[in-house]
């Protein structure tokens, strides 16, 4: 039987370099779009892969590469805005993109469409990232279901090595003096580790049932933001006194740290973190997957600071 081809947009990021391994380990064809070529340099070990320069804003350049694809999947997304009007970047990403390649699926006839979007995606959210993830979920389950099955996936945060929520807290803990300012203390997560992320993608591919549907992604915990600095803290072996900043200086932090290089945290990460990112539903458990907790992973890849690095460096690039 002819491998089955998957077609993928954000193929290069956090969990797209995890789907990818276990979509090569499976027998399948990969294709991942890429801007530039060397972006994509951590896939290179895959043997059923192949890195295609492509402008994926280019509905024309989708539909010539979506030809012959069993599925696509769409892992794109952004935190933050670097510039330019608010919004705009969010919606460029969250909404204009989903829909051109919801349209181009159509066309090129590819049959599954599987749309990564968030915990807390709401078009009346209180933060443009909300909104905007909110938008672009709605429209791609409102595809006619008998030309692209869609399936949507909301995440709460996701962790596992090379993540960009506990290490980045592990860099902030690590540069900051005995006190470290927290703002939004008590905002509630339910951390879910990529693994069971791209395993639940793998499983969306073949479940019928799945068509149509938005499922939660969560692990099996409940923290709130102080539980787990503190414990990436512990992890890491740093004393610090984590200081909760009130609902007024949590949002003057956003609104100062905004301004700075990289926008480490802005009044929209502050508004993001104003609704619990937490399941209502048990989604990994319909998929069949036991979600893995947050323990048994980060201890790997936050502990041992002295090996930690190059620990993270060879896990991310094998795709585990």
């Amino acid at each position: 039987m002819e491998p089955k081809t998957i077609c993928m947009i954000g193929g290069t990021g956090f969990v797209g370099i995890h789907l990818a391994n276990r979509l090569g380990a499976a027998g399948y064809r990969v294709r991942v779009l890429v801007r530039r070529r060397q972006l994509g340099r951590d896939l290179l070990v895959v043997p059923t892969l192949r890195l295609i320069e492509a402008d994926v804003h280019d509905e024309r350049e989708l539909v010539r590469h979506f030809d012959g694809c069993h599925a696509v999947v769409n892992l794109a997304g952004i935190l933050n805005e670097l510039g330019g009007p608010p919004g705009d970047a969010f919606r460029h990403v969250h909404v204009d993109l989903p829909r051109r390649i919801v349209s181009a699926c159509r066309r090129a006839g590819v049959p599954r469409y599987l749309h990564m979007s968030a915990l807390g995606a709401d078009p009346d959210g209180p933060s443009l990232y909300q909104q905007t993830k909110g938008e672009g979920e709605r429209a791609v389950l409102e595809a006619d279901p008998a030309r692209v099955a869609v399936t949507a996936f909301r995440p709460s945060v996701i962790f596992g090595p090379g993540d960009n929520f506990l290490n980045r807290f592990a860099t902030l803990l690590k540069l900051s003096p005995g006190l470290f300012f927290l703002p939004t203390p008590e905002a509630r997560f339910q951390p879910v580790y990529v693994g069971d992320v791209a395993g639940a993608f793998m499983r969306g591919l073949d479940d019928a049932s799945t068509r149509g549907q938005s499922i939660e992604l969560c692990g099996p915990q409940v923290y709130t933001l102080r539980d787990l600095v503190e414990y990436v803290a512990e992890l890491r072996g740093l004393r610090r006194r984590v200081i909760g900043l009130s609902d007024r200086m949590s949002q003057l932090q956003g609104r100062i740290f905004q301004r700075l290089p990289g926008r480490p945290y802005t009044l929209d990460n502050y508004r993001s973190a104003t609704v619990p990112n937490c399941c209502s539903e048990d989604g990994l458990a319909r998929l069949g997957i036991v979600p893995t907790p947050l323990e048994a992973v980060a201890p790997t890849y936050l502990g041992f600071a002295g090996r930690q690095d190059h620990y993270q460096d060879s896990r991310r690039t094998a795709g585990r």
